[in-house]
């Protein structure tokens, strides 16, 4: 699988410009905190609604939104929202009723779908999950899209530190982050990427200071020839080609 990266953007705490992320790259920390730019393009009705996560996703995607309706777009993330979920486990502990608007905004799917409703766009959509294996198995996805004749794809990725009680669980750093690319197939003179798998897990050492998540962005970010990633389900190849 080959693609290229057309326009990309990121969003984290104490990272709020393109020179910044690129700076960061180069000696990458772990972002703290969730302050993130407030979600300006979106209408305030709709914005009113969004998580901090859903502003780490959306902040990106806004800056990366095709000129043209109908591109189709990728929303990919390990774990989604795990705080309103969490939350409507205590109200039917507690006896409450559910609130049918926290349960429309906490599947996995919704992000991207506030995203859709305010830009009116009804182009194609997924929203993936695939643990350790996210990223790669959106890039999958979009490099398919890309072969049955889509011009670009719309490619998202966000995350955020596990509900409390869930923490138990996490497998790696966690932070408030969100990236996204738009990808194309490969055009000369560009940088081209590609990701292979293997097919079966060998193994292999995860960073000790970033998820998986941003490590994909600071490979792209700092222009390193290849990026090894130990999955669930195969092992993973990134390389940059020029």
């Amino acid at each position: 699988m080959e693609f290229g990266i057309r326009t990309w953007a990121a969003c984290a705490a104490q990272l709020d410009t393109q020179q910044a992320w690129q700076a960061w790259s180069l000696a990458p920390w772990l972002p703290v905190g969730d302050e993130l730019p407030t979600l300006a393009a979106m209408a305030p009705m709709l914005r009113r609604r969004i998580t901090a996560l859903g502003r780490a996703a959306l902040h990106p995607a806004y800056a990366c939104q095709p000129n043209v309706d109908g591109i189709p777009a990728v929303f990919a993330s390990r774990h989604g929202d795990t705080q309103r979920p969490l939350q409507m486990l205590g109200d039917i502990a507690n006896g409450e009723p559910l609130s049918p608007t926290a349960f429309g905004l906490s599947v996995h799917n919704a992000t991207g779908a506030l995203y859709s409703i305010d830009r009116g766009d009804p182009g194609n959509q997924q929203a993936l999950a695939a643990g350790r294996d996210t990223v790669e198995a959106a890039v999958v996805e979009a490099c398919g899209l890309l072969a049955d004749g889509e011009p670009e794809v719309l490619l998202v990725y966000y995350e955020a530190p596990l509900a409390a009680p869930y923490a138990i669980f996490a497998d790696e750093p966690e932070c408030l982050f969100g990236w996204a690319w738009r990808v194309g197939k490969p055009q000369a003179g560009q940088p081209v990427f590609s990701l292979a798998s293997s097919g079966q897990v060998i193994g292999g050492a995860a960073s000790a200071t970033l998820p998986h998540g941003l490590e994909v962005l600071r490979f792209m970010l700092a222009g390193e020839p290849a990026l090894n990633h130990a999955g669930e389900r195969a092992n993973w190849e990134w390389r940059r080609h020029g």
